[in-house]
């Protein structure tokens, strides 16, 4: 496997996997009409955005030969309070518990070491992502707070 920091010509790719991970892990939390929708266009637009100027921030890929396996986003120095944040950690279903985001989560704290004021790190789970906040807490992680928010596509039901 190979990390590399992403580019523009990555956000086919990244936007794709960003939606197969929200419609198996978000079911529930985001209403089946948006997450059946053609969300690709919309994260596309979002990646193609974020890649194209990442002043402030960092993507780095993980793949496996031309396979993309993985991705994190980190905002550097996003919040006063809180530092910098770990705004997106995906894994291909496929592939998760074998490393890859932990491999992801400790790239994305040496780049906050090393780009941010500060050297905190935090981000937001959803309530109905068990899975995501076991794997924070085993690393470490703990639940500071919680927050209400407006899913995309509205209230799921």
């Amino acid at each position: 496997m190979e990390l590399r920091t992403a580019g523009p010509a990555d956000a086919d790719r990244v936007a794709g996997l960003h939606v197969a991970s929200w419609r198996r892990h978000y079911r529930g939390a985001y209403a089946d009409s948006f997450l059946d929708s053609d969300v690709v266009d919309d994260r596309r637009a979002v990646w193609s955005g974020r890649l194209a100027d990442p002043t402030g921030r960092l993507t780095v890929v993980a793949e496996d030969g031309a396979e993309l396996v993985g991705f994190v986003h980190v905002v550097f120095d996003d919040d006063d309070r809180w530092g910098s944040l770990i705004d997106n950690l995906h894994v291909t279903y496929g592939r998760q518990r074998t490393g890859i985001g932990t491999t992801l989560l400790a790239r994305a704290a040496a780049a906050v070491a090393d780009r941010a004021t500060a050297r905190a790190t935090y981000l937001w789970v959803l309530e109905q992502n068990v899975a995501a906040q076991r794997f924070y807490r085993a690393l470490g992680g703990t639940f500071v707070e919680s927050a209400s928010v407006t899913a995309p596509g509205g209230v799921p039901g």
